[in-house]
């Protein structure tokens, strides 16, 4: 489908309209997990019919993964604070731990489908990882133009999963969730240093 016509399907839902059904998503996210969550649940929790959840947005997959990017915060390429590590400390501040805490618990969850729902993997994909893969390049590239990385750092290809690395893996081996000051101590600690800054 093309863009223009996803974004005429989109337009006949007003935007409220769109936040309360991405907001009821992410609650059955929360409460079923992906495999149980149904286009009849959501049509249920937002009072909408199917046939309108189908026709704006395809499919649970596509719903799910609109549902989720809406709920990021401003894109990281708007941190643009002079320098690379406030940049990347402004990244750890657009969420508070409880949300922090939250988002990490929800997108786990969607993780273990994405590897039995390739449907569900491409819309992630999509709509929520390149997106995402592009406003944090935008971060590096800044810091490159400064002059504060060299363009041929071995680091900066994986500057991405170092970041995304610590945020995944911190429930896994510290069995806590990630926080604001975690995150700014790897910073620090881990991510800098890897590019000599």
């Amino acid at each position: 489908m093309t863009e223009v016509a996803a974004t005429s399907r989109r337009s006949r839902i007003t935007p409220a309209r769109e936040a309360e059904l991405y907001t009821a998503v992410l609650d059955l996210l929360r409460e079923v997990g992906y495999d149980a969550l149904t286009m009849d649940a959501v049509a249920g929790r937002t009072h909408s019919s199917k046939a309108t959840l189908y026709r704006q947005w395809g499919g649970k997959a596509q719903l799910v993964a609109k549902a989720l990017r809406a709920n990021k915060p401003g894109g990281s390429a708007a941190a643009d604070t002079g320098s690379l590590r406030g940049d990347l400390h402004a990244l750890v501040v657009r969420e508070d731990d409880c949300t922090m805490e939250q988002n990490h618990a929800l997108m786990r969850g969607v993780a273990m489908a994405v590897h039995t729902n390739p449907d569900l993997h491409r819309a992630l994909r999509e709509l929520v990882v390149e997106p995402e893969l592009v406003d944090f390049q935008r971060i590096l590239d800044r810091a490159i133009d400064r002059g504060e990385v060299r363009a041929d750092n071995p680091a900066l290809r994986y500057m991405v999963h170092m970041v995304l690395g610590a945020f995944v893996t911190r429930a896994l081996i510290d069995d806590l969730p990630p926080t604001q000051e975690f995150l700014h101590s790897y910073i620090d600690a881990v991510v800098l240093p890897a590019l000599a800054v």
